[in-house]
C-alpha cells in the first residue's frame, strides 16, 4: 500500500513538472525613474509568465501582480512614488477592489462637459493601474518637438489632457505646452501600442456614464518626456 502511493505521488511531481515552464529575468526602464522586473518564458521572451514589478528608483513599489501567459491575472496592487496604496484590482474577475480617496495635493483634476449642481451625483473616471503607474505611459509616449530640444525643458510647463468617452475609451489626448512668450498645444496619437490604455472606467453622472475629461499637472524631464508636477 505504501509503496502504491508512492509511486502515485511521484507521479503527481513528474506531471506537475511537465506543465511547469521555464522562465527568465528580465529588467528594464519604463521611464528615467520607473525600472521594471518581470519573468518571461525562457521559449519566448516575449511572452510575460510569473511575478512582475515596477518600482520607482529602483526601490519603492508601483505596481505588482502575476502575468499568467502574458496577461495579468489575479490581484494587481499599484502605490505611488511614496509607496502609499493607490489601488487594488482583480484581473482575473476585472473587479476594483479598493480605490485611495484623493486630495487637492494630486496632480490631475476632472471635468466633465455638464453643469453641475447640489443634487449632481458625479464619479470620476478611474484608471487600471493608479493614478501614478496607470497614467505612466501617456506621460512617456510624449517627447519634445525637435525644434524645442536645444532649449532648456525648465522653461516648460506641460499639461495632458485626455478626453475619456462615455464607453471608457480614450478619445483624445493633447499635451499643452507653455513658457514665456509661448504657448502649443501638440495633438498626440490616440493608437496606443498596448489596447489597455486605451480603457478606463467612465465617468458618471447621477448613475449613467458621460464623457469627460482628465488633465494632468507635469514638467518636462531631461530626457523630454513627462513626469508628473
Amino acid at each position: 500500500m505504501l509503496n502504491r502511493f508512492l509511486l502515485f505521488f511521484t507521479a503527481i511531481i513528474i506531471t506537475t513538472n511537465c506543465f511547469a515552464q521555464e522562465t527568465v529575468e528580465k529588467k528594464t526602464k519604463l521611464t528615467d525613474n520607473v525600472s521594471l522586473v518581470y519573468n518571461v518564458l525562457a521559449s519566448n521572451q516575449y511572452t510575460k509568465q510569473g511575478l512582475y514589478q515596477a518600482l520607482f528608483k529602483k526601490k519603492t513599489v508601483l505596481a505588482t501582480g502575476m502575468f499568467e501567459n502574458d496577461k495579468k491575472a489575479g490581484l494587481w496592487r499599484f502605490f505611488d512614488q511614496k509607496g502609499q496604496a493607490m489601488q487594488i484590482y482583480d484581473y482575473t474577475k476585472k473587479q476594483l477592489l479598493f480605490e485611495a480617496r484623493e486630495d487637492t495635493s494630486s496632480s490631475l483634476r476632472y471635468f466633465v462637459d455638464k453643469q453641475l449642481d447640489s443634487t449632481s451625483k458625479a464619479t470620476k473616471p478611474v484608471k487600471i493601474g493608479g493614478r501614478y503607474y496607470g497614467y505612466l505611459p501617456y506621460l512617456n509616449l510624449f517627447t519634445i518637438p525637435k525644434d524645442l530640444r536645444d532649449i532648456n525643458n525648465e522653461v516648460f510647463s506641460a499639461v495632458v489632457e485626455l478626453l475619456i468617452s462615455p464607453y471608457g475609451r480614450l478619445a483624445d489626448y493633447k499635451v499643452h505646452l507653455t513658457a514665456v512668450n509661448f504657448e502649443r498645444t501638440i495633438n498626440m496619437n490616440i493608437n496606443l501600442p498596448n489596447e489597455e490604455d486605451m480603457i478606463f472606467v467612465p465617468a458618471t453622472l447621477n448613475g449613467e456614464p458621460i464623457s469627460s475629461r482628465v488633465v494632468i499637472r507635469c514638467y518636462v524631464t531631461n530626457s523630454g518626456h513627462l513626469d508628473f508636477d
